[in-house]
């Protein structure tokens, strides 16, 4: 094998909630091998350290670190229109790169293994993933407002999510599943967004069998908006015109009624929460504890920099489960565990990669982090999830590894040059000022 984990204790993730205490794991082709023995290229010592699955990041604008604090303290309407959608204008296919790779560094560095991204120039988003060598689900979201002139086959969105697919089949010698970037078809929300567009979408996503990517019932305006609209709620709009009828990520999900709810979970599409940016940007609070108990899977997003600021998931999975305590006047509503699945197992599922990753089993791809426990904040440790949902922050990761290779360890990582990233974005910094 070519790594052995010596001496670790393991956060499993898998059906039984089974905590391993100083065992052995090891790592032979990409792939895990549990109470692992014999010869390996390489014994890491894992005295105090946890090892757990990967987290999951799964709804991501990761381009958007370029405008990390800027024209912050607004409305999401004002701060959307207003200021970013004008300064995203001059983004390049460059710009993008520079911004995704800086996101890139920082989720690797704080334990995400894989993110679901909805940006502009998705084709170089993907491009970049795959050299970095993370997972990742990427797409552009449709934004359609003139219903006399739209057209989707000719709009940058699909060319784009085109070229993709083009260029992950023609790397992956037409077996798009070789590849850890998979393709989603977007459509960026009912408020920014018109029927025939959710029309050909579908089609589009249908016939290449890909999964979807939506923004929904973030804000109150927006919720309030398309019932006076269409008469309907977005979640009930978009299920009339079949936007659910494939796998489908829906992120934030703040407004959403008990019908609503039902529709979501007969459709099994994921809400992926982002406790974070809509505190930042007082757009509400997901119901995730009714979620969960109407049968919605429910993953953990961070949503673009630009609206939270930051990329580390130990801060939302910590935030998501102290607010559902919060909102329902219960502190066992959504118990630590819980929470780490939502950041795991929940996101491997929204991702469609829960037979391969998320948990920490036999023959699983090595989607691993490990976590130092020595220090003042984890030193004290009854159970491990307890720590990793309330004491630990992306800064205590040690390493990082996305099937079986590893990109970060002890601060350094292996597939990005992390002082080319911070200077061609301090460079890319003068250009919106």
């Amino acid at each position: 094998m070519e790594i052995l984990f010596k001496n670790v204790t393991v956060v499993t993730m898998n059906e039984k909630n089974e905590i391993l205490e100083n065992v052995n794991i090891g790592v032979s082709g990409g792939k895990i091998k549990m109470n692992a023995e014999g010869k390996a290229e390489r014994v890491i010592d894992c005295t105090n350290k946890v090892l757990m699955p990967g987290l999951y990041n799964c709804h991501t604008h990761a381009g958007m670190s370029l405008f990390r604090g800027y024209a912050n303290d607004r409305t999401l309407e004002d701060w959307l229109f207003n200021h970013l959608i004008p300064a995203e204008s001059k983004l390049t296919p460059a710009l993008v790169r520079t911004g995704t790779l800086l996101s890139m560094a920082e989720m690797i560095s704080s334990g995400t293994v894989a993110f679901s991204d909805m940006y502009c120039f998705m084709d170089e988003v993907a491009q970049t993933a795959r050299e970095v060598g993370m997972l990742a689900n990427i797409c552009n979201g449709v934004i359609g407002f003139d219903e006399s002139t739209f057209d989707y086959h000719a709009c940058n969105e699909y060319k784009q999510t085109v070229k993709a697919l083009e260029d992950i089949r023609a790397d992956s010698k037409n077996d798009p599943a070789v590849s850890g970037v998979k393709i989603d078809a977007s459509i960026h929300g009912v408020y920014t967004s018109f029927p025939r567009v959710w029309e050909q979408a579908m089609d589009f996503a249908k016939s290449n069998n890909l999964r979807m990517h939506v923004h929904l019932s973030e804000t109150q305006t927006e919720h309030e908006n398309c019932v006076k609209k269409y008469g309907k709620t977005p979640t009930a709009v978009f299920a009339e015109y079949g936007v659910f009828d494939v796998p489908c990520i829906a992120a934030h999900g703040v407004w959403l009624t008990d019908d609503d709810m039902a529709i979501l979970a007969a459709k099994n599409v994921t809400i992926v929460h982002n406790p974070l940016s809509n505190l930042k940007l007082a757009s509400g609070l997901a119901p995730v504890a009714k979620l969960q108990k109407a049968g919605v899977n429910v993953a953990l997003g961070t949503d673009g920099v630009a609206s939270n600021n930051s990329h580390d998931l130990f801060e939302e999975l910590k935030m998501a489960s102290l607010l559902q305590k919060y909102i329902t006047s219960d502190p066992t509503a959504l118990p630590a565990y819980e929470a780490l699945k939502m950041a795991t197992v929940n996101g491997a599922k929204a991702q469609g990669r829960q037979a391969e990753s998320g948990t920490i089993q036999e023959n699983y791809d090595a989607d691993l982090i490990l976590i130092d426990q020595n220090n003042p904040r984890q030193t004290m440790c009854y159970d491990p999830t307890l720590n990793l949902a309330y004491a630990t922050s992306g800064r205590d990761v040690d390493l990082t590894m996305v099937r079986g290779k590893i990109l970060y360890e002890n601060g350094e990582f292996t597939t990005i040059d992390i002082e080319k990233v911070l200077h061609d974005a301090r460079e890319a910094k003068k250009i919106f000022l």
